[in-house]
């Protein structure tokens, strides 16, 4: 079998081994083939006879995955719940999957099975004790959006305040349980079968976060959470909870209305500037991640909206879902700030050394490639000299069918705080990819401004002496001011201002010689 065809095989297996739920344990279609076998079987069968590498060649490879795509896409609709999460992941890998499934896939960010008017009503009846019309001036039956756990609707209360509704699906927490043990079974045949794919860690992941996903109580509690932690960031909106009428299943919160954050047109059309928005949401990324410890890992598109404030002109960020934190230890933290300030010097010696204490052993430049989704080439450049280029953008889909076995072996070894922070970075550079702000020089210096004032807390808060402290907090000061200057130098340089600068600079060269 030709090396090509094995590869869109391999990624046909990593997909569907993920999300494929065996349609044979749903007694009314027990006898309808398996998706799996399906795609499989599409891969094996086009591309046999056709010539590799040619026109034609290629043209069939994207018919089949856009096949394999929209299989799967309707096995998430399908399943819903559980299976339209990990869709939702799957659709945001722009960098590493093909267009094909990345495309397809994206409509489950927004678009999402509905829940009928009926099973809204009975959640809202069995939860809140009252009729819609009780409780509401109005109440719109269409949802805003339909997301994998619950959808959101429009609402008036009886004292005129308009109000967002999230409510959960009635099903999903009593499927939720069976959604886990069956793909737990799955993942140990697809064990049985291909041995080096290494898959369990996400069922003990899903174990773990979807019964605190499924509770919308705890969810009201990290929005309030976030929204007192980063009260001095002026672009964040996170919309207010109304706990008088918000339960398990049922949350009301302030309504708030924008743009997703990947709509560069909205941006464009309502006057919004494009790097601001992804230098704001870097920001507030790395405080979380690097500073805090505690990472919000739900940040597909329809949860990030952007919308122009009309009294001030500034941009804001809505931040929406809080179901889903990652709460970082402090040894995690040290040592993951640590390894990205060696990625952005590009210090290999230290970008071994806080791999391996991140649990990468001697797969360390995979992990690097994994963690910064760079190839190992521009890793040892420098991640912050270039931006990613096409080619460099298909020699990490190509290696990524080649060193699946070694990547599943990876996220089975690495903490579990890490694999939260995986996907959450696969969505934040699915966004920058959509706004065309990929691997600009803010981002990297933004983590490099938290990287240091992170690390000089942790040391300071080790340390007894005050001459040590001081110390700690003036090697902090001037990193920081380094950093300033250097931003004020990028700026200028790209700045009308600055090219005036230089260009008197170089005529008064030339006239002194």
């Amino acid at each position: 079998m030709r090396a090509e065809t094995l590869e869109g095989l391999s990624v046909s297996l990593y997909l569907t081994c993920i999300i494929h739920l065996s349609l044979q344990a749903m007694v009314s279609i027990i006898y309808r083939p398996s998706v799996t076998a399906l795609i499989t079987y599409d891969y094996l069968t086009s591309l046999r006879s056709v010539p590799y590498g040619s026109e034609e060649y290629n043209f069939l490879k994207s018919q089949v995955h856009l096949r394999s795509a929209e299989r799967l896409r309707k096995l998430c609709c399908v399943n819903r719940g559980t299976f339209i999460k990990v869709g939702q992941h799957l659709g945001a890998l722009d960098y590493l999957l093909p267009e094909e499934y990345t495309r397809t896939l994206k409509v489950l960010h927004n678009q999402a099975p509905q829940s009928t008017r009926q099973e809204i009503e009975q959640v809202i009846r069995e939860d809140l004790g009252k009729e819609i019309k009780e409780l509401f001036v109005s109440f719109e039956y269409t949802p805003l959006g339909a997301a994998s756990l619950a959808q959101v609707h429009k609402a008036v209360l009886q004292d005129g305040r308009t109000v967002a509704v999230k409510i959960q699906h009635p099903k999903v927490q009593a499927q939720s349980s069976k959604d886990i043990l069956l793909i737990e079974v799955l993942l140990l045949v697809v064990k049985q079968i291909f041995p080096d794919f290494e898959f369990m860690w996400l069922v003990e992941e899903a174990k773990k976060n979807l019964p605190l996903e499924l509770d919308f109580l705890h969810e009201g509690r990290n929005a309030e959470k976030v929204a007192d932690m980063f009260k001095n960031f002026d672009f964040l909106k996170v919309p207010r909870i109304y706990w008088e009428l918000s339960s398990s299943r049922v949350l009301l919160m302030e309504f708030m209305e924008g743009g997703q954050v990947n709509d560069r047109a909205y941006m464009e059309r309502n006057g919004i500037d494009v790097n601001e928005i992804s230098r704001n949401l870097g920001k507030l990324y790395s405080e979380m991640i690097f500073v805090n410890g505690f990472v919000h890992c739900d940040p597909h598109p329809g949860n990030v909206l952007v919308k122009k404030c009309p009294a001030s002109g500034k941009a804001h960020i809505i931040l929406l879902d809080h179901g889903l934190y990652q709460v970082l230890s402090e040894s995690f933290r040290m040592d993951y700030c640590r390894l990205w300030q060696a990625l952005i010097k590009a210090d290999m010696k230290r970008v071994q050394k806080y791999s391996r204490r991140l649990g990468a052993g001697d797969m360390y430049p995979l992990f690097a490639c994994v963690v910064t989704a760079r190839s190992w080439e521009a890793v040892n450049r420098g991640i912050d000299k270039s931006p990613v280029s096409a080619s460099e953008d298909m020699e990490i889909r190509s290696n990524t069918a080649a060193y699946l076995p070694q990547i599943t072996q990876l996220l089975n070894n690495v903490p579990r705080q890490m694999l939260l922070l995986l996907k959450t970075n696969d969505l934040l550079r699915g966004i920058e990819l959509a706004l065309n702000t990929r691997a600009s020089a803010s981002s990297f210096l933004n983590m490099s401004r938290c990287c240091i004032r992170a690390v000089s807390r942790y040391q300071r808060s080790k340390s007894h002496s005050l001459y040590r402290k001081a110390q700690i907090s003036l090697t902090e000061a001037l990193s920081l001011w380094q950093i300033s200057l250097y931003e004020l130098f990028l700026w200028l340089k790209g700045s009308q201002l600055g090219n005036w600068v230089i260009a008197l600079l170089r005529r008064r060269h030339h006239s002194m010689y």
